[in-house]
């Protein structure tokens, strides 16, 4: 299957469409001092997932007010720390061709909607149509109900929805909502890979009536 075949595509946030990642290290590196967790084992586990979850499977011991603690006070840091949060090479000129010619697209983020959007901001992306974060859902990635909300916004069949991660949990929670998964740098288990955004460029944006959701 190439890319123009595609109805729509859903956009992981960090390390996929912006540059976050001294941000976000600088906010585990804080946590590991705290905690006494080695810094590389956060930064294994936590990409494409939820921080509260990150700090639930690392801290053993903490009580769950603790892990709530914590996990406010990182986004906390994050959110005040936006120095180097830039789009990722190709993503704004993707995204405007993409409004230009009504392609579908939106973002699908592990990221609350307050941290979401400052980072949208600095990034100077346009505004998504559709914005799918962690405050929307139950379980985050790998968990599908993220990418199945995403398609469900956009009117589009999931089946016709291109994914598109940076981040191993991402790839597994595209793929069990019955997507396709593109993975941006060297991400593995992805189903195709991208060398960079621009690959995508040639997205069909339109949708045959039977691939609609809202048919």
């Amino acid at each position: 299957m190439l890319v123009r075949d595609f109805c729509a595509v859903l956009f992981d946030l960090d390390g996929t469409l912006v540059d976050s990642d001294a941000a976000v290290a600088r906010a585990w590196a804080a946590w590991s001092v705290k905690r006494g967790v080695d810094l590389e084992v956060i930064m294994k586990v936590s990409p494409g997932r939820p921080g509260i979850e990150t700090i639930a499977e690392l801290a053993v011991g903490l009580t769950p007010a603790e892990i709530v603690a914590d996990s406010q006070e990182n986004l906390r840091l994050e959110e005040a720390d936006l120095d180097g949060v830039s789009a990722m090479p190709g993503a704004v000129d993707l995204l405007t061709s993409y409004d230009d010619l009504g392609v579908r697209w939106g973002i699908v983020t592990s990221c609350p909607r307050p941290l979401a959007l400052a980072r949208i901001g600095a990034a100077r992306l346009p505004q998504p149509p559709v914005l799918v974060t962690a405050d929307d859902i139950v379980q985050g990635k790998p968990d599908p109900a993220c990418y199945l909300l995403g398609a469900e916004l956009l009117g589009v069949d999931a089946r016709h929805c291109l994914v598109v991660e940076d981040a191993a949990a991402g790839v597994r929670s595209g793929q069990a909502a019955g997507m396709t998964v593109a993975g941006v740098r060297g991400v593995a288990g992805a189903d195709l890979d991208l060398a960079s955004l621009r690959d995508l460029a040639t997205v069909a944006g339109r949708c045959a009536h039977e691939h609609r959701v809202d048919a």
